[in-house]
């Protein structure tokens, strides 16, 4: 099938469930909207040492809004491949470095973090999540 024969509907759905999960890393976190988007078996397969799992990647978000207690995060692109339910996310957050993260701080300046992820969806939750990301421009004085 076509791109543009697909499903626009379905494709718009994919694009809401990735900003949503996006969305977690802004403070507030909505951990009720963590545990609705990610799936029981949900396997985190860039854990950075942390298991893999979906209690391993809440405490990486939870150590990552600590660090960075006003973090604002946003989507710069999305890519969806509907036919493996996978979207690619390319995203930029901002905040300030409050505590140490990933062997960085605290510095008390505001930061750049950016990054690409893969999610996997499967009956409107994700089940499976690769990335990177870049931890390495402070700004600010």
């Amino acid at each position: 099938m076509c791109m543009s024969e697909m499903p626009r509907s379905d494709r718009e759905a994919l694009a809401l469930i990735a900003r949503k999960w996006v969305s977690l890393w802004t403070v507030p976190v909505d951990w009720a909207t963590f545990d609705a988007l990610h799936a029981y078996d949900f396997e985190d397969a860039s854990s950075a040492g942390r298991p893999g799992t979906r209690e391993g990647f809440a405490r990486g978000l939870r150590e990552l809004v600590d660090a960075f207690p006003d973090l604002q995060t946003r989507v710069e692109d999305l890519v969806i491949d509907l036919e493996k339910r996978r979207i690619a996310v390319r995203w930029s957050a901002e905040g300030t470095n409050k505590a140490c993260y990933l062997g960085v701080g605290p510095t008390n300046k505001s930061t750049r973090i950016t990054g690409i992820e893969i999610i996997e969806i499967r009956n409107d939750q994700i089940v499976r999540r690769w990335g990177e990301w870049d931890i390495t421009d402070h700004t600010g004085s």
